[in-house]
């Protein structure tokens, strides 16, 4: 029997796995408070691991606040199965959008970090945009189908719509604003009785 040259892919172990995990909530809390300057060493210690360790995970600086963007990306894009799969479509759809206000939240703020990746942030945001659109076209098409929506509801208004908000009046209290968008948007898309 002949050996294969290539070597056995193993699954990372459990506690590499938390590992990652830790740093790249401690990342995005860093990255928040302090920018793309925010330092990989206090990162790590914060972590509870070693720099080594948070090196083994991300070489570079530009690795980790991609790192950190994409995860908050696949957070919500994997909410909307979860939510899905819980909840009646109308709450699915509900839940994910006041996600989605989170999410843009985050954004604002980790994006002076971003704008420090090379390539700039333009680049992340392009890969993003499907998962995001695909995540809320399903749950717009699951509540459609229910009759839980009307019909005429297009997924692409609803995210305008609170992006949109965002950036009109982002300040202190945009993602009050927001929510409440969110639930006029809502109650604007049931059926006619």
């Amino acid at each position: 029997m002949k050996k294969s040259s290539q070597p056995v892919q193993r699954k990372p172990r459990t506690d590499a796995l938390r590992n990652r995990e830790r740093i790249l909530e401690e990342a995005k809390r860093a990255f928040t408070r302090h920018g793309a300057d925010a330092s990989l060493d206090d990162i790590a210690k914060h972590a509870g691991v070693g720099a080594g360790t948070l090196y083994r995970h991300f070489p570079t600086r530009d690795a980790l606040i991609e790192t950190v963007y994409r995860s908050e990306v696949e957070k919500l894009a994997a909410a909307a199965h979860k939510f899905a799969a819980g909840m009646t479509p109308f709450q699915a759809l509900r839940a994910w959008l006041l996600m989605f206000v989170d999410y843009v939240s985050a954004k604002h703020i980790i994006a002076p970090a971003l704008n420090s990746v090379a390539g700039g942030p333009s680049r992340l945001y392009e890969g993003s945009r499907s998962l995001i659109q695909g995540a809320l076209d399903e749950l717009v098409k699951r509540a459609k189908k229910s009759g839980d929506i009307r019909k005429d509801v297009d997924s692409s208004d609803l995210l305008r719509a609170v992006i949109g908000v965002s950036y009109v009046g982002f300040g202190g209290d945009w993602q009050q604003s927001a929510r409440r968008l969110v639930e006029i948007l809502m109650a604007g898309s049931r059926p006619v009785k």
